[in-house]
């Protein structure tokens, strides 16, 4: 059967008017914006911060104790989400004293520069320096007595037993 060549162009064109139409159509309309929540509760961030920003920093600050969000934040067990703007949780509140602690630190013994938020540049003091991953700093393994970890200055480390080296010449 063969198809008449002018209900086949016919055909054809229509189809191409159509797809142009609705592509045209689809560029027309506004992009879906993502419509961040407003950050509330702010005492220690500056208050200018969005959203995207205040999330980003609390990334770092999760990653450097090596947590996650539910570690400061409560969960509002009505709707289980987490309530960021909540205090419920004392964890929160010494996060925002360990703020201002490292703030006072930058402030008096380096330069005290922030960033373009107006929060610590990472050259300074932060989270990391000292937590390096670990929530509760009692459950770090220190090197004993401040000493670093590693054979001693100058050579190798004695064998266990090895009695002190005595002083000589009296």
């Amino acid at each position: 059967m063969r198809l008449n060549k002018n209900l086949t162009v016919t055909i054809c064109l229509i189809s191409a008017v159509i797809v142009l139409a609705s592509m045209t159509l689809i560029q027309q309309q506004p992009p879906q914006q993502r419509v961040d929540p407003k950050v509330t509760n702010l005492k220690v961030l500056p208050k200018k911060l969005t959203f995207r920003q205040v999330d980003h920093i609390m990334d770092q600050w999760a990653d450097a104790l090596g947590v996650r969000c539910g570690f400061c934040h409560a969960r509002n067990e009505e709707t289980k989400k987490m309530d960021y703007a909540s205090d419920a949780k004392p964890e929160k509140e010494m996060a925002r004293d360990m703020y201002r602690m490292t703030a006072k630190l930058n402030s008096k013994y380096f330069k005290g520069e922030k960033d373009s938020l107006g929060v610590a540049k990472m050259s300074s003091v932060n989270c990391y320096t000292c937590h390096r991953g670990v929530a509760h700093l009692e459950a770090a393994t220190w090197p004993p007595h401040g000493r670093p970890a590693g054979p001693p200055p100058g050579g190798q480390p004695k064998p266990q037993g090895t009695p002190p080296a005595q002083g000589g010449g009296r």
